[in-house]
């Protein structure tokens, strides 16, 4: 199964929270999109890896993706190394994606900035056709994706181009939402994180609402790249 577009969260919910108005826009459009994520989030303070997987299915039907798969890596333990880029290489190799979106650069937890780097080394790798990977037994194809683009989670990191998210906002946080065990929830006993807050569910909105505002849209979603961005003339910009 060939991809458009292939998003990579270091932990189930990550991709949700940062490109999910994206993904669900995307899909509207008739792309194939697909996510990988790398943990099962065991970690996480509230909730279990199995309902972690649950609520990742649940999440990846309200998002209309067409594959979601999870490579298991440990959460907080994984390294960006061989071994762990060979896993995301085979990933990439097997849906071929032309575009991949990972984790912000920099961010509040380990895992996002490291998650990052891991899967924009790993595109860089996958095309390289002297390293050789399996896949149920058969040799994969090497395969780069042309562009690579970071979706911002915790920190206000500065964009470099924004999506136009405008009437996919509400579909997004019922894909958040999909996450019971981890975001506001009033009822629950379970510990408070940064991420259970009332504050930070409403933080979600107004981030879009601003980053919108920027360029005279609703709501937006920011993304930062590795590249230049190129256009075949100023008539593409919005």
């Amino acid at each position: 199964m060939k991809l458009d577009i292939l998003a990579f969260g270091a932990h189930p919910d990550d991709v949700e929270l940062g490109c999910a108005g994206t993904i669900l826009k995307e899909v509207s459009l008739g792309k194939k999109v697909g996510i990988v994520d790398l943990t099962r989030g065991e970690l996480g303070t509230r909730g279990t890896a199995e309902t972690r997987d649950q609520e990742a299915k649940d999440a990846a039907k309200i998002l209309g993706v067409v594959v979601r798969e999870n490579l298991a890596m440990r959460d907080a333990f994984f390294a960006n190394d061989e071994k762990h880029q060979l896993e995301v290489i085979k990933m990439i190799r097997k849906y071929k994606p032309e575009i991949v979106l990972c984790n912000a650069i920099d961010d509040r937890h380990i895992d996002h900035g490291k998650g990052s780097k891991l899967v924009s080394d790993a595109c860089f790798l996958s095309g390289l056709v002297k390293i050789e990977t399996l896949l149920d037994g058969e040799k994969q194809e090497a395969w780069r994706p042309k562009v690579v683009y970071h979706y911002i989670q915790w920190k206000n990191l500065v964009p470099d181009f924004v999506v136009d998210i405008t009437g996919f906002e509400e579909k997004k946080i019922e894909a958040i939402l999909a996450y019971k065990t981890q975001f506001y929830d009033p009822d629950s006993k379970e510990p408070a994180t940064p991420i259970t807050s009332k504050n930070f569910l409403e933080s979600l909105n107004y981030r879009a609402q601003d980053l919108g505002r920027l360029v005279g849209k609703d709501f937006a979603e920011g993304f930062t790249v590795e590249r230049c961005l190129a256009v075949n003339s100023l008539g593409d910009l919005m």
